[in-house]
């Protein structure tokens, strides 16, 4: 029973989410009402109470639950009754400032170039700094916020839409956001006095001394000078022994 209720609860919280707010939790459906399923397990694992929310509790409730209002076309997920769902329309009086995030590593590229979509056909702005960094979290651990001047991006011809509390547009322009300064990038480390070899200056007629080769040559010659005195004293010995 117990995994019945709470497949039920799970239910009821994932039709709110696709069929009423999806905004609310930083999801921005298409024209037929479908999320991706990994962006909606993201946003429901955010919730406390459904962290442990995984996509086979989705398919439980579907072979489970006769009256589920959930349907899925891979990877995709909307509800039943999406026609409940706010309608996407041009933001006529949007507010003079939104937010976003962008992965840490391609803000650089951002400066540049502006704010492209990341996962998605639109760019994804929200009221508040808070949900932009829920939203930006979910596709990177550290994510830089900025944000947008949108009167300067609309004079730029930029259009927005709304759909309730999120915003989306095509890009924003790198002249209509501001974000932090870039991070400094790590100098990397100069090699000490140790590691520096000096080089060597030849003059003229000179030459270099190869300590260990020299020292290889002695040994050589001791060895040779060895083997000689063996010789020298088996002969010797055979000698005395034929004398006698």
């Amino acid at each position: 029973m117990d995994i019945l209720r709470n497949l039920k609860k799970l239910a009821n919280f994932l039709s709110y989410i696709l069929e009423r707010r999806p905004d609310e939790f930083g999801l921005l459906p298409d024209n037929q009402g479908y999320v991706k399923i990994k962006s909606l397990l993201s946003a429901v694992n955010e919730e406390e109470g459904f962290k442990y929310v995984r996509r086979f509790h989705i398919d439980d409730i579907i072979s489970s639950l006769p009256d589920s209002r959930i349907e899925i076309k891979e990877p995709l997920i909307r509800g039943k009754n999406f026609g409940n769902l706010p309608k996407q329309v041009i933001a006529v009086n949007p507010p003079k400032l939104l937010y976003t995030c962008v992965r840490e590593k391609a803000y650089h590229f951002v400066l540049e170039n502006g704010i492209h979509p990341v996962g998605g056909e639109k760019v994804l702005l929200s009221l508040t700094k808070e949900l932009a960094e829920k939203i930006g979290k979910r596709f990177d651990p550290s994510p830089i916020l900025l944000t947008v001047h949108v009167l300067k991006a609309m004079d730029a011809g930029i259009t927005f839409h709304s759909l309730g509390e999120l915003y989306c547009s095509d890009i924003i322009p790198p002249s209509c956001f501001t974000g932090p300064p870039l991070p400094k990038q790590k100098e990397e480390p100069k090699p000490s006095e140790k590691q520096i070899k000096p080089e060597t200056e030849f003059m003229p007629g000179s030459f270099i001394l190869n300590i260990k080769a020299e020292e290889e040559k002695k040994e050589r010659t001791k060895l040779q000078r060895k083997r000689k005195e063996i010789d020298w004293k088996k002969e010797r010995k055979r000698a005395d022994r034929i004398k006698y």
